[in-house]
């Protein structure tokens, strides 16, 4: 059983015309962004303020990782028009920060990562000023198909290790802890100069000491930018939540992240993997 929400975990809404405005854009180019998908705690907060995180491939995912409320299924086709659409609503939002995502695409040769890049180059095409980063899947450890990406220059490169290494295997669905830090080592490998991020959801049973060490692993393949944020359980289906951590312990995670040597640390109670995203890149260029 869940314990109760806390009272700093209550959330403003805010369903003015940008939000409201943004909605429209997203049903009238049929997109898909996480901030919905996923039930993100900060989507009235992020589409006030015109920024969106855009989750390409569909809106179902082979995999059925017990903490996401994105829809599990098996997938029918595949749009090859749907980079330049999210480059167009990119254009008409005129982001200067844009991230993408995706569903799980195991049903592909190469996971979706030729899409990634194609979108990557499409929003280059039509916003060269705009940064673009990339929340991707682990491609089961396809490293050509993560080549491809990196090829493609995305200004940040994310991949969530999500939990510590003992909750792994239960948390998440058929993504390993080990193949996660590969393919961060990858990343650099391709692409020296291209930050690399990711991102651990707490409360679902770890200890601080695991945090620290997932921290440390991290660290150890030279992952530029690390966000930490609460566990939120989705629905009565997904793993229920086993701590709330108060902003306090939020505060001494981001201490312990900075002296670990990540670039930029964002960490707190809502905080999500693109929460504050073009922050996070600013500061994160300014340190390397």
């Amino acid at each position: 059983m869940s314990e109760r929400k806390p009272e700093w975990l209550k959330i403003k809404l805010n369903t003015g015309e940008n939000f409201k405005e943004l909605k429209r854009m997203m049903r009238g180019k049929t997109l898909h962004t996480v901030c919905e998908e996923a039930r993100c705690p900060n989507i009235y907060e992020c589409w006030a303020n015109r920024t969106a995180t855009f989750m390409i491939l569909g809106d179902l995912c082979t995999r059925a990782c017990r903490f996401c409320a994105v829809k599990t299924g098996l997938p029918t086709e595949l749009d090859l028009a749907e980079p330049e659409r999210v480059a167009e609503a990119t254009e008409q939002m005129g982001l200067r920060h844009v991230v993408v995502t995706s569903v799980a695409r195991d049903d592909l040769k190469d996971g979706g990562a030729s899409i990634f890049a194609e979108t990557i180059k499409a929003i280059r095409k039509r916003m060269p000023l705009c940064s673009v980063e990339v929340l991707i899947p682990d491609f089961l450890g396809n490293w050509d198909a993560l080549k491809v990406v990196m090829d493609a220059r995305p200004d940040i490169l994310n991949h969530n290790i999500e939990t510590v290494e003992r909750l792994s295997d239960r948390v998440r669905s058929k993504a390993k802890y080990n193949r996660t830090l590969e393919l961060l080592a990858k990343a650099k490998e391709f692409q020296p100069d291209i930050p690399t991020k990711s991102s651990i959801m707490i409360g679902v049973g770890e200890t601080m000491e695991e945090i620290l060490k997932t921290m440390d692993d991290l660290r150890r393949v030279d992952v530029d930018i690390l966000t930490i944020g609460q566990y939120l359980q989705p629905t009565p289906k997904h793993l229920p939540v086993k701590k709330f951590y108060h902003p306090d312990e939020f505060a001494q995670l981001k201490d312990e992240g900075m002296k670990r040597g990540f670039k930029h640390v964002e960490s707190g109670p809502l905080v999500r993997s693109s929460y504050h995203a073009h922050e996070q890149v600013e500061s994160a260029a300014k340190a390397l």
